[in-house]
């Protein structure tokens, strides 16, 4: 497996968006759709990466928006027939290890409440339960985590 940041605007990449928001949308009400446009992950302030296979193959797709005070996981996904081989815990720490390179040290995330294998994946990386963050206000159907990460200095 091989991540790197790549345009979200490739018709690979885009499919893995699709599928993302067909499945969430099966899942939760609109008003707690809280996924970001193509056009959002193009910005500046966006590390979008994917996650593709021995292959050349675009297995899983996520970003960090960096804010000010920190960074926010977004777009998250691998697909179904490669999930349980790491590949989401490895593209959750390398977007990590690109966004602590840029001098964030906190993250925020909010996923679905009916997701219990991203929010078992996010606890054992370390984030912790938390209340709404930024633009979110109580939702039923989120959860909304975070993880700071120590600074050493040498």
């Amino acid at each position: 497996m091989h991540i790197t940041t790549e345009p979200a605007n490739q018709p690979e990449v885009l499919a893995l968006i699709e599928q993302l928001d067909a499945h969430q949308k099966s899942l939760y009400p609109s008003e707690s759709h809280h996924g970001i446009d193509v056009v959002a992950l193009s910005q500046p302030n966006v590390i979008f990466a994917v996650a593709r296979d021995s292959s050349g193959q675009a297995v899983a797709c996520g970003a960090i928006v960096l804010e000010p005070a920190y960074g926010e996981l977004k777009r998250m996904f691998t697909l179904h027939s490669h999930r349980g081989q790491g590949i989401a815990r490895a593209l959750v720490q390398w977007l990590e290890a690109q966004a602590q390179a840029r001098g964030c040290h906190l993250f925020m995330l909010e996923t679905g409440y009916l997701q219990p294998e991203a929010i078992a994946l996010y606890e054992r990386l370390g984030y912790s339960r938390r209340g709404p963050f930024g633009p979110y206000t109580e939702d039923p159907h989120s959860v909304f985590m975070h993880k700071s990460v120590v600074v050493s200095i040498r």
